[in-house]
């Protein structure tokens, strides 16, 4: 039996807007699914094409005390248990702590159960609930009905300075939250974890101040560009070369996490990370 994965953010707003953000069908349906249902302490659901096997809701709730909120939520056939829990830490600051059950790392590698998604399909929904909770446009969320994977974003910062924050380990480090090793240029090593923990992906074209594209093996290239617009930076970003029959969706919803956190990081003056460890 696995640990329950345990992530926690800290939103800038006050506990009853997040409990709003939580509860309000129209608000879910920004940062969470394409459809919901909520009646509660009875009713929570949640389905659409940007939740994993979203053709219908297959959650339940399993108590409600308007703090902490917790589900039962059945994937790949087996029931898995979620809980959201709000803690204020001022009036205008709210811990927010999703723990959720039956999540293997191994499944997010090998592709063998959707619940290999669990991790970064969270770390994305909680990314977006914070930026809609702080007033910020929204990530793109994945469309779990489609093997097409590409997306954009508009960041306000400079070309350069994106380009820079994607590039250079110790910046890329620091907006991922986690050992990143960056050798920028063709046939070098991008290894997650740093450059002490393996070989990593292989870089496998750059064009400097403007594009990378790496090779992730089975899970297919990685591919982001970055353009000029009127002041600001148009990201664009696309994964291929993968099995369209088993689409590496968690890969995919981790370069959508990191994507919520680089612009975090390159527009905000006094950035801070949301994630709490």
């Amino acid at each position: 039996m696995t640990e329950p994965l345990i992530l926690q953010v800290r939103a800038r707003a006050g506990i009853d807007d997040v409990r709003q953000a939580l509860t309000d069908p129209k608000a879910l349906n920004l940062w969470l699914g394409e459809h919901s249902n909520v009646d509660l302490p009875a009713t929570f659901e949640f389905w659409g094409r940007y939740i994993p096997e979203g053709d219908a809701p297959h959650q339940r709730v399993l108590g409600y005390d308007g703090q902490t909120l917790k589900l039962a939520w059945t994937l790949d056939g087996e029931e898995t248990t979620t809980e959201i829990a709000l803690t204020a830490e001022s009036d205008d600051a709210t811990l927010i702590q999703l723990t959720q059950s039956h999540f293997d790392f191994a499944d997010a590698i090998s592709r063998a159960s959707i619940r290999g998604v669990l991790q970064t399909f969270w770390s994305l929904a909680l990314a977006n609930l914070v930026d809609h909770l702080e007033g910020r446009a929204l990530t793109t969320r994945p469309d779990f009905t489609s093997a097409e994977f590409t997306g954009e974003a508009l960041i306000d910062a400079p070309v350069a300075q994106v380009y820079e924050s994607l590039t250079t380990s110790e910046k890329a480090s620091a907006w991922f939250g986690y050992p990143v090793g960056i050798e920028p240029h063709a046939g070098g090593r991008f290894a997650m974890g740093g450059f002490d923990a393996g070989p990593g992906a292989t870089v496998v074209g750059v064009v400097d101040g403007q594009s990378m594209s790496v090779d992730w093996g089975d899970a297919g290239i990685s591919t982001w560009e970055l353009a000029e617009s009127d002041g600001k930076t148009r990201l664009t970003f696309v994964m291929s070369g993968f099995d369209e029959g088993n689409p590496p969706y968690a890969a995919w919803l981790g370069w959508l996490s990191g994507v919520a956190a680089l612009r975090r990081f390159n527009e905000q003056k006094d950035w801070q990370s949301i994630w709490v460890a």
